[in-house]
């Protein structure tokens, strides 16, 4: 699972070919022990994310909306990914 992003200790990756288990274009976030799974527009689908880093996971999303939309394409379409700047 590509990493895409980091900012303030949270990972953020998107996998390859990944529509079967949410049925809907997302990622997955990491922040130490606590793992999510967010919609592109950076709303939280599953997972016990702390509350601080889910509001940085969504303002993230927010900032960074189409390029995640061109991402999940690509990803799901040939694989390739490129990386998306973090929260500075």
């Amino acid at each position: 699972m590509p990493l895409i992003s980091q900012f303030y200790g949270i990972l953020i990756r998107m996998f390859y070919n990944d529509q079967e288990q949410h049925h809907l274009p997302h990622f997955h976030a990491v922040y130490g022990e606590f793992s999510g799974s967010f919609t592109l527009e950076g709303d939280i689908i599953t997972g016990n994310i702390p509350k601080k880093q889910q509001k940085l996971i969504a303002a993230w999303a927010t900032i960074h909306q189409e390029e995640l939309e061109a991402l999940w394409k690509t990803i799901q379409e040939t694989g390739e990914y490129f990386k998306i700047k973090g929260l500075e």
